[in-house]
């Protein structure tokens, strides 16, 4: 593990450096492995149709971004965190549309916890870092830097660039602050749920239900298959919920509009 080292300013910042590149590059090696790719384009292709709209906010080093395009699908991607944004420039596709800023409830501009060796777990929940420090999973987790980023809204990016068909949401903690930025639902969207902070994903689940009516499914981690064969109303997911221990790997809540069934 690159650690930062003592020494002088250049020393402490050349350190730095690394351990941010070191992040990019653990990042490079688990989600882009060949496998991975065939079985999320293969499962995109049965989620949403060839020229699609979707939105991939928390693009990370953009290989969701890269699976949906590879569909067919018109995505436009959001990543604040450097040095992914940086990356994420130069590596999409030209015809994704890449916005170097966050979501949120507002447009403005907020500070992010950054974890330079697990940049994963970035987050602009302040409260979110202050909570995961004593949540399985999170034990040797150092959010060791802050980064200012832009903030836009769903409502902004749709005004932009039209209604989606998939949203997907991937920001560590800060998903309901990025649904209160939504104003009408949407067909599909999805959300990460960390079985050790269920709080946080109770209240982004009250929030889309305000929204509108919707049925539910998930993957586990990276697994690029629905658990259920039948989408389940809220009570039902709920129940699953609080059936998981603290331990339970994170999943991806999907969330489908009834009345577009």
């Amino acid at each position: 593990m690159i650690g930062v080292a003592g020494g002088n300013g250049k020393g402490r910042r050349e350190n730095l450096r690394l351990t941010r590149y070191w992040g990019l590059i653990r990042s490079l090696v688990v989600y882009y492995r060949p496998p991975k790719r065939k079985q999320w384009v293969r499962f995109y292709r049965k989620l949403f149709s060839e020229n699609a709209l979707v939105f991939d906010i928390g693009a990370h080093v953009g290989s969701r971004t890269k699976f949906m395009r590879s569909t067919g699908a018109r995505v436009v991607a959001l990543e604040p965190q450097q040095p992914f944004a940086k990356f994420l420039r130069r590596f999409l596709p030209a015809d994704v549309e890449f916005i170097e800023a966050a979501a949120g409830a507002n447009e403005t501009e907020a500070e992010m916890a950054v974890s330079s060796l697990n940049p994963t777990v970035s987050s602009l929940k302040t409260d979110f870092v202050s909570s995961a420090n004593d949540s399985p999973g999170f034990e040797r987790v150092n959010w060791d830097k802050k980064q200012k980023v832009k903030v836009t809204t769903l409502d902004a990016l749709i005004e932009s660039f039209g209604t989606p068909d998939y949203i997907k949401i991937d920001v560590e903690g800060y998903e309901l602050e990025v649904l209160k930025g939504l104003t009408n639902p949407v067909k599909l969207l999805s959300i990460e749920f960390l079985p050790s902070l269920p709080s946080l994903t109770e209240a982004v689940l009250q929030r889309l239900v305000s929204l509108g009516e919707y049925e539910f499914n998930l993957t586990h981690g990276e697994k690029a298959e629905f658990k259920w064969e039948n989408w389940q109303n809220l009570t039902e997911l709920k129940t699953w919920m609080s059936s998981q221990p603290a331990k339970a790997k994170p999943s991806d809540i999907f969330a489908r509009l009834i009345s577009e069934n």
